[in-house]
This record gives C-alpha cells, sequence and structure tokens, in this order.
C-alpha cells in the first residue's frame, strides 16, 4: 500500500476536480468509472482547468503542464488497481442504488487500512459505513465545485468513525492545501440543510412567477454579497444533482419543506441541468 496513491471513484465533473486538484499535489491517482466514454472529457476538462489555472496564475514559472497532470492519472474500469491505494475518495452519482454498487468492490481490493471518504452532498456517512467491513474508516469529505478554486470541505464524522480515521483524512487535506470544517453526521450536513432549502425556494418563487430568473439572482448578488446567485447555484451544481439531494432530504426527515419543486422535476426531465448540458436556468456556451 502506497501513501501516495489515492483512488477516485466517479469520473462526473467532480471526481475528476478532486483528481485534478490531488495530482497537483504530489498524489498518484487511480481515476474509476463504469464509462469508458467519459475519460476523454474527464482529459479534456481537467486541460481546460489547468490553463485556466495557469492563465490566472501570478507566477507562470509556477503553472502546471496540462499533459503531465493527464499522463500522471490512471484512467480505468477496473477496481484492481486500487490494491494499493491508501485513501479512496467516492465520488459517484447521489444515488443509493450507485453508491450500494461501490462499497461492495472496494472492499474486495482495498487493504483493511484503506479509508473510504464520501464525497456527498446529502447521504448519511453512517448508512454508507453500513455498507462496508470497516465502518470506522469511512469519513465524509463533501468537497465544493469547482474543486479546484474552493480552499475549503465540509468533512463528516458517521457514527463509527474513528479519530484515526478523521487524523489520516486531514492529513491528506492539508497535504492538498485545503482547510476543513468537521460536523456531525446528518442528512445533507449543513450545507445542504441550508443551500437545498434556499434553491428549492428560488425555484417555487420563479414557478409562482413572482421574480425572474434574473431578479432572483441579483437580489441575492446585490444585497447580500453572494458571489452568485442560488439559480446561478444550482445551474453549476446541476439541476439533477439538485434533485437528487432534495428528494433524500424529503426521504431521510420526511419533512413537506423539503418536497422538490415541480418545475425543478421538469427541467430535470427535459434534460436541463445546468452548465453541464447548456442549458438550465440560464444559457451556457460549450466549455463555459
Amino acid at each position: 500500500m502506497s501513501e501516495k496513491t489515492v483512488g477516485v471513484i466517479g469520473a462526473g465533473v467532480m471526481g475528476t476536480g478532486v483528481a485534478q486538484k490531488l495530482v497537483q499535489h504530489g498524489f498518484q491517482i487511480v481515476l474509476i468509472d463504469l464509462n469508458e466514454g467519459v475519460f476523454e472529457r474527464a482529459r479534456n476538462e481537467i486541460r481546460n482547468n489547468v490553463r485556466f489555472q495557469a492563465f490566472l496564475a501570478k507566477d507562470k514559472s509556477k503553472a502546471h503542464d496540462p499533459e503531465d497532470i493527464v499522463r500522471r492519472i490512471q484512467f480505468t474500469t477496473s477496481y484492481v488497481p486500487l490494491k494499493n491505494a491508501f485513501f479512496i475518495i467516492e465520488n459517484v452519482s447521489e444515488r443509493w442504488d450507485a453508491k450500494q454498487a461501490v462499497y461492495p468492490r472496494l472492499d474486495a481490493v482495498c487493504p483493511k487500512e484503506t479509508v473510504y471518504a464520501v464525497d456527498t452532498s446529502c447521504f448519511s456517512i453512517t448508512r454508507v459505513g453500513a455498507l462496508t467491513d470497516r465502518p470506522d474508516r469511512v469519513i465524509g469529505i463533501h468537497f465544493m465545485n469547482p474543486v479546484s478554486m474552493k480552499p475549503t470541505v465540509e468533512m463528516i464524522k458517521g457514527y463509527h468513525t474513528s479519530e484515526q480515521t478523521i487524523n489520516i483524512a486531514k492529513d491528506l487535506l492539508a497535504r492538498m492545501n485545503m482547510d476543513w470544517v468537521l460536523v456531525n453526521d446528518s442528512p445533507g450536513f449543513v450545507t445542504n440543510r441550508v443551500l437545498m432549502l434556499t434553491v428549492n425556494e428560488a425555484i417555487y418563487l420563479l414557478q409562482e412567477q413572482v421574480a425572474t430568473v434574473e431578479q432572483v439572482d441579483e437580489i441575492f448578488r446585490k444585497c447580500f454579497a453572494h458571489k452568485m446567485g442560488p439559480l446561478e447555484t444550482a445551474d453549476l451544481i446541476g439541476l439533477d444533482t439538485i434533485l437528487y439531494s432534495i428528494e433524500v432530504l424529503y426521504e431521510s426527515f420526511n419533512d413537506s419543506k423539503y418536497r422538490p419543486c415541480p418545475l425543478l422535476r421538469k427541467m430535470v426531465d427535459a434534460g436541463m441541468l445546468g452548465r453541464k448540458s447548456g442549458r438550465g436556468f440560464y444559457t451556457y456556451k460549450p466549455g463555459v
């Protein structure tokens, strides 16, 4: 087992961002997805992100080479290379059936000492830990999008999460030059217990024609100094992820305040998922 090898499960937007960040801080990455077709998109996204970072960098001499970053990531559909990983970050879709399928496969190949970090915005870490033979080595690390530009994560302690596991996770984040806020386990944790309600209510305002998309976001930017309004934020996260997350909260708490807005469901059904599909509450040019 190598303390430099990290497995990243899921090559979507978040998994790709996490893999890139880790490579840029000296880790060896195995990026796994069931669908080989997503890897070329992931490679291109990493190249674009690294170029953008270089454009923003004050010291151009410290900029990373996009092709070097891509070469240092092993893209694979096989879990076998994880036999050398000391840490796993799971980023699959926010669907329980997808989560359930991952952890028995990890247990089959990973050393007993390997820590599993669940990058989820809604599922209980304790519930995920119950899928494994090592619940004490399961922790939540909720990365924010875009990963390369967000310096802090929400870290979540499950019921069985050990202090050793917390310390290993803290050390990994410190090596990534990232900070954390440690909270206790609850569906949605802190960020999405608050954010999903805000976004969902903003969509209700739009559905009820109280305000336009632009007006809702302008109020939050100009009155509260938010960098992005709730509907812009929803487009960045992905409306499908918003819907899945709030459905989990609705199911977990059995509370009507988490009832998904019908307009949100309609937009997801229509394939209007936000930036990643090119259209959500706003329309986006390819690559933006």
